[in-house]
């Protein structure tokens, strides 16, 4: 079964009745295309923004092909879902709907869903697993890792147009050190390509994590959302060449007591011990987590040879369920043989 949840960003008003006591996030739902015999459901959300209960005397829908399911009663101020499932026995494009009759409003107020059922659907989901609107991409999030000052990287997200209208796929909000490039520059219905981004190392002027959201786009002009948006993070290495040759004996020389930590919803902190074996002080000159939903405390900085900190870490398991790559600690520091420390948060 296919199903698209919309999640609310903005709230269109069916009109000015219904504006003050009933809100729908998207009153039209274009579920693209399913196989024949796949349902097929919408699901709608919306709220009850009146400061009384409201009550839902009947979801009508307007074919017994279609069943739906919503809530009888709603707390002022929630929010709610409906959803509509098609049946899709019939080939060919579909306009479903159902009406709302409730104490909100006078009259119905209605929710539609449509499409288009085909004989056979190619299933794009492991070579396409993000649905971007009905662009579809390959990746929703960029890592470019251990990257030296003066290199130059490419990536690309492979893409499918699966709509029945010609996009212009471009990245919105691109930093000074991506540069992006669609092939082909018009996509039609049906068909792959892809963009190819290119990072400057040159433009990136911090040693490193350097993270950024960027937003793929079907068409110019349009507005980004949560649900376009590809998170890209580069790690950016410092030099190193002061501790070449004879000089590397004297480099300082860090040591972790671990390189990951097992932590869950009820065992949510964690030590590591970091220890300087060196010659020389060890300093850490940055510390920076890849996701949200992480915490870390470190009382030193710089540690003398033989000096030992602790290094404290803590998960908020709500957000880290949010983040789209794994929960990781990112430390750069002096020791040329460990210019990148990576720790890595193991959450169950």
């Amino acid at each position: 079964m296919l199903a698209a949840l919309f999640i609310m960003h903005c709230s269109l008003f069916v009109n000015p009745a219904v504006a003050q006591k009933l809100t729908i996030n998207k009153q039209t739902i274009d579920m693209g295309k399913t196989g024949f015999d796949v349902p097929v459901t919408a699901t709608f959300e919306l709220r009850n923004k009146s400061t009384k209960p409201m009550i839902i005397e009947k979801l009508q829908t307007d074919c017994g092909c279609t069943t739906v399911d919503g809530p009888k009663t709603v707390a002022p101020g929630e929010r709610f879902t409906i959803s509509l499932t098609y049946d899709a026995r019939m080939l060919g494009h579909y306009t479903k709907q159902v009406a709302i009759h409730s104490n909100a409003t006078r009259e119905p107020v209605w929710l539609k869903m449509k499409g288009v059922v085909l004989a056979d659907v190619v299933d794009y989901s492991k070579r396409y697993p993000y649905d971007m609107d009905g662009l579809l991409a390959s990746v929703n999030n960029l890592e470019f890792d251990d990257v030296k000052k003066g290199e130059t990287r490419e990536v690309e997200i492979n893409l499918m147009n699966n709509t029945d209208r010609d996009m212009t796929p471009n990245m919105l909000h691109l930093p000074t050190y991506l540069h992006a490039l669609a092939m082909p520059e018009t996509l039609e219905p049906n068909r792959s390509g892809k963009i190819i981004l290119t990072l400057n190392s040159e433009e990136v002027h911090q040693y490193g994590l350097s993270q950024v959201p960027i937003y793929l786009a079907k068409r110019l002009g349009e507005k980004i959302s949560n649900e376009t948006e590809i998170p890209v993070s580069v790690v950016l290495l410092p030099d190193m060449s002061q501790f070449e040759g004879q000089n590397r004996e004297q480099a300082p020389q860090l040591h972790l007591s671990a390189q990951a930590l097992n932590l869950d919803a009820h065992h949510k902190q964690g030590t590591i011990i970091m220890t300087n074996m060196g010659q020389s002080t060890l300093r850490i000159t940055s510390l920076q987590m890849f996701t949200g939903g992480v915490k870390v405390k470190l009382p030193k900085q710089e540690l003398q040879p033989g000096e030992s900190t602790k290094m404290r870490v803590t998960i908020i398991p709500d957000q880290i369920r949010k983040a789209r790559s794994k929960p990781r600690i990112l430390m750069i520091t002096n020791d040329p043989s460990h210019a990148k420390e990576v720790i890595t948060i193991n959450v169950e």
